[in-house]
């Protein structure tokens, strides 16, 4: 497609662009990605947006210094990626425009001299499918539970290899009892998810659950779920691993308290 650009997107003109199919300052979410966003520019992460003259905004890449990823990953020294995403129109899917985005990521960490680039991966919503980064020379060398991937590119073979931090058991432990929802300003949906599944947790299921706000980098590594920014944990198991919806808690709950 002609009219097709990739915006290297600041905190001087993200207004002009949005994130995360966000432009709406009153919407929920968006407000506070911005200002994780510009916590996070001076660490050296990077947000790519795919714009088209014709239709806006279709498309984004967001990566970071592997040291301030927000992902229960150790990856110094590498670049991570923490979202990738085309075609918030049907006709943008399928053009190439991913590699594109991937290109600039992989172009971006070797000027910084990394060791390569990593990334997790999962099937479903929310998440980076690991097809693409197969296509392009990544290998996965971690898993997680319960099917979560981590992917490398490495352009230096005798850096050390990234890895999933931790025992998942031993961090799910520790919320005991209840309902705990685990969240952060990355992902600017869960804003919206969180206040509706609580409010479901409440009223459909007389449960009050405890909402953690995920601050820093290092909270996000030390995170119970391998998606690091979103997780709900109930009675010690997790049963959400990435975002979801209402309708989805609802379906899980019901299964488990019916």
């Amino acid at each position: 497609m002609d009219g097709i650009e990739i915006i290297d997107t600041t905190a001087d003109n993200i207004s002009n662009y949005g994130v995360c199919g966000y432009k709406d300052i009153k919407r929920a979410g968006y407000p506070e990605k911005i200002e994780w966003l510009k916590d996070r520019f001076p660490e050296g992460l990077k947000l790519k947006t795919l714009y088209s003259d014709k239709d806006g905004t279709q498309g984004m890449i967001e990566y970071i210094p592997g040291e301030y990823c927000w992902r229960p990953v150790e990856a110094s020294g590498y670049m991570f990626i923490h979202c990738i995403f085309v075609g918030f129109k049907r006709a943008y899917k399928g053009k190439g425009y991913a590699s594109l985005l991937l290109a600039e990521c992989l172009k971006d960490a070797k000027t910084a001299n990394k060791h390569g680039v990593a990334v997790v991966t999962r099937k479903g919503a929310f998440m980076a499918g690991k097809d693409l980064f197969v296509k392009h020379g990544f290998e996965v060398v971690d898993t997680a539970p319960p099917d979560f991937e981590l992917l490398v590119k490495k352009f230096n073979k005798k850096a050390p290899t990234p890895k999933f931090n931790g025992d998942w058991e031993k961090r799910r432990s520790q919320y005991g009892n209840g309902l705990t929802i685990i969240r952060a300003d990355q992902c600017p949906y869960t804003v919206k998810n969180v206040k509706e599944i609580s409010a479901t947790a409440e009223k459909t299921y007389g449960i009050k659950p405890n909402i953690l706000n995920l601050k820093t980098h290092e909270d996000a590594q030390n995170s119970p779920c391998p998606f690091g920014i979103f997780c709900i944990v109930y009675n010690g198991n997790v049963i959400a691993h990435h975002p979801i919806s209402n309708k989805r808690f609802t379906n899980i709950m019901d299964k488990i308290v019916k």
